[in-house]
């Protein structure tokens, strides 16, 4: 279950549906890859291939990424098979 947001714009699209905050050309995929990690115990329940998950390194070790679209990817970590922390970010 997500559990919290660094992103409020995303939080608001997952509360509200707002697109106010995001890319609206994202809102789809946003919308299945909320839906998946608010279901999410583990990593592996997000591992599907086109998303590419992988951990971070350095500040973010103990984080995972998953691909959005081109450079934009929704990072975050699990705590007690909760999701925390989900931000929503350009890497570029």
């Amino acid at each position: 279950m997500i559990k919290s947001f660094r992103h409020k714009g995303l939080e608001r699209f997952f509360i509200q549906g707002s697109k106010k905050g995001i890319q609206p050309k994202h809102a789809t995929r946003l919308r299945i890859q909320l839906a998946v990690l608010n279901n999410a115990r583990s990593a592996a329940d997000v591992a599907l291939a086109s998303w590419r998950l992988h951990a971070l390194t350095g500040k973010l070790v103990g984080h995972f990424s998953i691909a959005v679209d081109e450079n934009w990817r929704l990072t975050f970590k699990f705590n007690g098979g909760d999701v925390e922390l989900l931000d929503y970010q350009d890497y570029h």
